[in-house]
């Protein structure tokens, strides 16, 4: 994979780092202005440095369904999480189609670890959502549970695509579900806008960084292959 716009990279690099401090650090000092302008910039920059990087179009993709989501939770009220919440759904689904094609099976055929994580992850759904789903309003039991099952199979896909995008999907599910926890009116940290945000954008870092690694790395198609993506429409 070689750069599509090199002189590019680092400008957009340099942005989104400043974006991000300038966002956490205005949700710290309570700057409501600079949150709002700042939160649905910061996912578009990242793709803008994944794509000057050479990054498929379909992780372009993830990180705009992510400015998505981050625009309607933005907006609040129940209609507008909803479509953010499938925003970031959609995000997911990106993720989980980058990771099948870049990502890696495990070594020697060995299945256990994965069956293992597979286990660890079905265990941490399964215990989050019997947690929160008493104290969640009745219309978003449903919806919130279906879309923690899709954002655990994200983050257990990510395990194929290497260390970042491993711990891109962990921060994800730690972001995701201190929103939750919010909705279910539990105890929450000092700042839990600023805990959420962190989380949430080392997250999308790590997931892009992971997903651009794997693909510098994954085998080339044969001709073959290469004549089924492009009939397919991929890029």
């Amino acid at each position: 994979m070689t750069a599509r716009w090199p002189r590019a990279v680092s400008p957009l690099l340099w942005a989104f780092v400043v974006l991000s401090v300038v966002h956490v650090g205005a949700l710290l000092a309570g700057v409501l202005p600079v949150v709002q302008l700042t939160k649905p910039v910061l996912m578009p920059v990242l793709a803008g440095y994944a794509l000057a990087r050479g990054g498929p179009p379909l992780l372009a993709g993830a990180l705009l369904f992510g400015c998505g989501g981050d625009t309607f939770l933005q907006i609040g009220g129940d209609i507008a999480f909803l479509v953010g919440m499938g925003s970031f759904a959609a995000g997911h689904v990106c993720y989980l189609l980058l990771f099948a094609r870049y990502g890696t099976a495990p070594a020697g055929g060995r299945r256990g670890p994965a069956v293992a994580a597979g286990a660890a992850y079905a265990v941490l759904l399964a215990g989050t959502v019997l947690l929160l789903w008493p104290d969640l309003p009745a219309e978003l039991r449903i919806p919130v549970a279906g879309y923690s099952l899709l954002l655990t199979a994200m983050a257990f896909g990510a395990l194929r695509a290497g260390p970042w995008a491993a711990a891109g999907g962990l921060l994800f599910l730690l972001s995701d579900t201190l929103i939750a926890s919010g909705i279910a009116h539990w105890p929450q940290l000092p700042a839990p806008q600023f805990w959420i945000m962190l989380t949430y954008v080392a997250a999308q870092w790590a997931l892009a960084d992971g997903v651009l690694r794997s693909a510098t790395t994954a085998p080339r198609p044969t001709p073959r292959q290469a004549r089924e993506l492009r009939a397919a429409g991929a890029p």
